[in-house]
C-alpha cells in the first residue's frame, strides 16, 4: 500500500519535516495554487491544491492535529515546490496532472496506463475509411468516443459494416484492389475499390454513419425504411432485402446495450464501491446515446484516506487528465467539491460539463448497474489477490527469501541465429503483472557464436569497457546441455549486457538501493550455465547480495518438470501440481511470450525495409512515390536518371541523389542537371 514506509527508508523526524515546512510557509502567497512535497531525493510525496496555499499549507505544521499517514509524510519532508495559478479550479487540472504524472506516495493514485481507443472516420480522401485509433489524434479524420476496450470499438465497427457497408482496408490495400474482397461477399463492405457504388451513394452512408455515431439512429432508421419501402414498390426486390437486412443489423446495435440513456447523448457513469479498505471504481461510457463499454479502475490509496467522497474526487480528476470529459456525469455518491471539479472539467472540455447524483428514473438505474458492476469487480480482485498472497509466501518459503517478495523480475532473450537478438524483463508482483515495468533491450553487442561443447573453457567476452571478461563454463543441466551450446547465438553475453543495462543503470539513479524499483527475487531461463554466468555479472556490478533463481525444463522439457537452481543449493523439483510451482511457470511463460513477440516484431520491422531506406534525405513519403511510380526498390535501383525526375514528387536534385546511391562515380548528362 502506498502508506506503507518501505523498511529503512527514513526514520520518522516530524519537527525536522515540520521545520522545511515552516520555512518554506516564509515565502508562499496566500493565492491559489499547487504544493509539492519531496523526500531527501527529490521524489514527490504529496502533490495537492489549494485556495490559499499558504493557510493550507500551514495546516501540515500542526502535527499533534493530522493522522498518521500525514504525519509520516511531514516526517519524510525535506523540500517544497510551490506553482501559483489563476484559480481553485485551474489548481484542481494542474494537482490531477502532476499526480498521474508523478505517482506520490501518499496520494491516491488512480493506477491506469492503458489508452482508450477511439473509432476513426477518415475525412482525407474519396472513400473514407473506418478503423481503431488509439493516440494522438491527426488533422483529416472525425474522431469518436472514447470506447472502454480494444473490444468495444471492434464490435462497433463490425456493426458500422453491418450497417453502413464501409470499406476498412487501409488505403495501400484499397489501392491495389481489382476485384472485391471477401467482406463484399459477406455483405460488410459496398466495394467501393472497385467502384461497386457511385461517389455519391457511397458519401451518403459515411454520412449516415456519421449521424449513427452523433446518436441519430431514428432519423436513419425512418430514411432506410423509407428507402425500402420504396424499392420494393419498384419491384428492386434485391435492393429492398439488402436495405432491410441494414435495418436489422440497426436493431441489433441498439439491442445489444444492456443499460439506456434515453434522451441524453454523451454522459459517463461513475460508480464507485469499497470493501476490506479498497475501491473499484466503474465508469459506462456513453456517447452518442450508445453504451461504448465499461472499464473498472482500482484507485492505490491507504486505509486512513479511502473516504469515498476523496477517492472519487482524485479519480475523477485524474480520469479526466488524459480524457475530454461529457458533458454529463453521473455519480452514485455526493462530492462536497462537486461544484469545483464540474468548473474544472468545463475549463478543460471549454464548455458546462455537469456532475449529478440521480434519485430515480433511467439515471438512477444506470448508476446502480454500474455500482453493482463495481462491488462484483472488487469482490473478484480481492479474491484474485488473496490467491496472489498466498502464491507469494510459498515463493518466499521455496527460496528462504528474507521477505515476501513484492517486485519479481523475470528475465528472457529471443534471436534466431543471433539474429534480432532481444532480452527482455517482466515484472511481477502483488498486484500480478505489471506490465508498465516491462523493458525490452535490443542487443547491441555481437551475439553470434560457434558450437562448443559445454563443458569446455568458456571464451572471454568483451565488456562494456572494452575488458575481456571470461565467462564460467556451463555445467549440463540435468538431461541437457546448456542452451548456450546450441550455436548461432551466445545467450551468455546477451545476458551480460541485459544485466549491465539494466542494474548499471539502476545503480546510477539509486545507489543506495532504497528505493522501490529493485527486485526482490531475479528469476532468468536457463540451467546452472546462466546461473553461474548472471552472478558472475552481478559480482562485477556489487550486487552479490540479490536473490537469483534459474528455472531449466528437464529432460524431454515438458512443463512441470522444471529445475530450480539457487547458489549454495542442489537444484530441486517441486510436486507436479503444486500451485506454486505453476506460478512460477506462468512467470516463466509470460517472459518467454514477451521475448517472442518483442523479437517478431524487431525482425517484421526490419522485414519491411528497403534499401531505399539507406538513401539520405529519403523519407516515408519520397519512398511511397518511388514504389508507387516504379512498383518495387528494384525498379528504383535500374532507374535512369531522366526516369527518376519524372517521377511525380521528386526534383531533379533528389533525383540526382538517389541515382547516384546505386550508381556511384556515374557520369550525369548535362540535360538532367538542375
Amino acid at each position: 500500500m502506498p502508506d506503507a514506509t518501505p523498511p529503512g527508508e527514513f526514520e520518522p523526524t516530524p519537527m525536522q519535516g515540520v521545520a522545511v515546512i515552516e520555512a518554506a510557509l516564509l515565502q508562499m502567497p496566500e493565492a491559489p495554487g499547487v504544493y509539492r512535497m519531496l523526500d531527501a531525493k527529490g521524489d514527490a510525496l504529496y502533490v495537492g491544491k489549494a485556495r490559499n496555499l499558504k493557510r493550507r499549507v500551514y495546516s501540515y505544521t500542526q502535527i499533534g492535529r493530522l493522522p498518521e499517514r500525514l504525519r509520516r509524510m511531514v516526517s519524510g519532508t525535506r523540500r517544497m515546490e510551490i506553482v501559483t495559478t489563476g484559480s481553485e479550479a485551474e489548481a484542481l487540472l494542474l494537482e490531477a496532472n502532476l499526480i498521474k504524472r508523478l505517482r506520490p506516495r501518499f496520494n491516491i493514485v488512480l493506477r491506469d496506463d492503458k489508452s482508450y481507443p477511439w473509432l476513426l472516420l477518415t475525412d482525407d480522401h474519396d472513400w473514407p475509411m473506418i478503423g481503431k485509433h488509439r493516440g494522438d489524434k491527426k488533422k483529416g479524420a472525425s474522431y469518436f468516443g472514447p470506447f472502454a476496450s480494444a473490444w468495444a470499438v471492434n464490435q462497433t465497427i463490425t456493426a458500422l459494416q453491418r450497417v453502413f457497408l464501409l470499406r476498412s482496408c487501409r488505403d495501400t490495400v484499397f489501392n491495389s484492389r481489382d476485384r472485391p474482397c471477401l467482406l463484399y461477399q459477406i455483405k460488410r463492405c459496398s466495394a467501393p475499390c472497385v467502384e461497386r457504388i457511385s461517389r455519391e451513394d457511397y458519401a451518403g452512408l459515411v454520412k449516415q454513419a456519421k449521424q449513427f455515431l452523433s446518436g441519430e439512429t431514428p432519423s436513419i432508421q425512418k430514411k432506410l425504411a423509407a428507402e425500402m419501402e420504396a424499392a420494393a414498390a419498384e419491384l428492386q426486390f434485391e435492393r429492398a432485402a439488402s436495405i432491410r437486412d441494414r435495418i436489422r443489423g440497426l436493431t441489433h446495435v441498439q439491442g445489444q446495450n444492456s443499460i439506456h440513456l434515453d434522451g441524453i447523448g454523451d454522459a459517463d457513469v461513475v460508480a464507485m464501491h469499497q470493501l476490506a479498505g479498497q475501491s473499484c471504481v466503474q465508469v459506462f461510457f456513453f456517447r452518442g446515446g450508445r453504451n461504448n463499454g465499461n472499464r473498472s479502475f482500482f484507485p492505490s490509496h491507504g486505509k486512513d484516506d479511502a473516504a469515498p467522497d476523496e477517492v472519487l474526487t482524485a479519480f475523477l480528476s485524474q480520469l479526466y487528465d488524459d480524457l475530454p470529459p461529457p458533458p454529463l456525469v453521473l455519480l452514485n455518491h455526493d462530492l462536497p467539491e462537486s461544484a469545483l471539479i464540474a468548473e474544472a472539467l468545463s475549463i478543460k472540455a471549454g464548455r458546462k460539463v455537469e456532475l449529478h447524483r440521480p434519485q430515480r428514473g433511467d439515471k438512477r438505474a444506470a448508476v446502480d448497474h454500474a455500482a453493482t458492476n463495481a462491488r462484483e469487480a472488487l469482490e473478484r480482485h480481492l479474491a484474485e489477490g488473496t490467491a496472489q498472497a498466498a502464491l507469494l509466501d510459498g515463493v518466499q518459503r521455496l527460496f528462504d527469501l528474507p521477505e515476501v517478495p513484492r517486485r519479481i523480475e523475470i528475465y528472457d532473450n529471443s534471436h534466431i541465429q543471433g539474429s534480432n537478438a532481444y532480452g527482455v524483463m517482466v515484472v511481477a508482483g502483488p498486484d500480478g503483472f505489471t506490465k508498465g515495468a516491462y523493458r525490452k533491450y535490443a542487443i547491441r553487442g555481437e551475439t553470434t557464436g560457434v558450437v562448443r561443447n559445454p563443458r569446455a573453457p568458456a571464451p572471454d567476452i568483451v565488456d562494456t569497457d572494452g575488458d575481456a571478461v571470461p565467462l564460467p563454463a556451463a555445467p549440463a543441466r540435468p538431461g541437457g546441455g546448456s542452451r548456450a551450446a546450441s550455436g548461432g547465438g551466445d545467450d551468455f553475453a546477451m545476458m551480460r549486457e541485459v544485466f549491465e543495462r539494466r542494474f548499471g543503470k539502476a545503480l546510477k539513479e539509486d545507489p543506495t538501493r532504497d528505493g522501490e524499483g529493485w527486485p526482490d527475487l531475479v528469476l532468468i531461463d536457463g540451467g546452472a550455465g546462466q546461473l553461474s554466468a548472471a552472478r558472475a555479472i552481478m559480482a562485477e556490478l556489487g550486487l552479490e547480495d540479490l536473490p537469483m533463481v534459474a528455472v531449466a525444463k528437464g529432460p524431454d522439457r515438458d512443463a512441470g518438470r522444471e529445475w530450480f537452481y539457487r547458489d549454495g543449493h542442489d537444484p530441486i523439483q517441486l510436486p507436479p501440481r503444486d500451485p506454486v510451482l505453476y506460478y512460477l511457470q506462468r512467470l516463466r511463460d509470460e517472459a518467454h511470450r514477451f521475448a517472442i513477440t518483442t523479437h517478431r516484431a524487431g525482425r517484421s520491422k526490419n522485414l519491411t525495409r528497403s534499401e531505399l531506406d539507406e538513401i539520405p534525405g529519403v523519407g516515408s513519403a519520397i519512398k511511397r512515390r518511388l514504389l508507387n511510380h516504379f512498383g518495387s526498390a528494384r525498379g528504383v535501383r535500374q532507374a535512369g536518371l531522366s526516369d527518376l525526375s519524372n517521377c511525380p514528387g521528386i526534383g531533379p536534385a533528389m533525383a540526382t541523389r538517389i541515382h547516384e546511391h546505386f550508381h556511384p562515380g556515374a557520369r550525369q548528362p548535362n540535360s538532367a542537371k538542375g
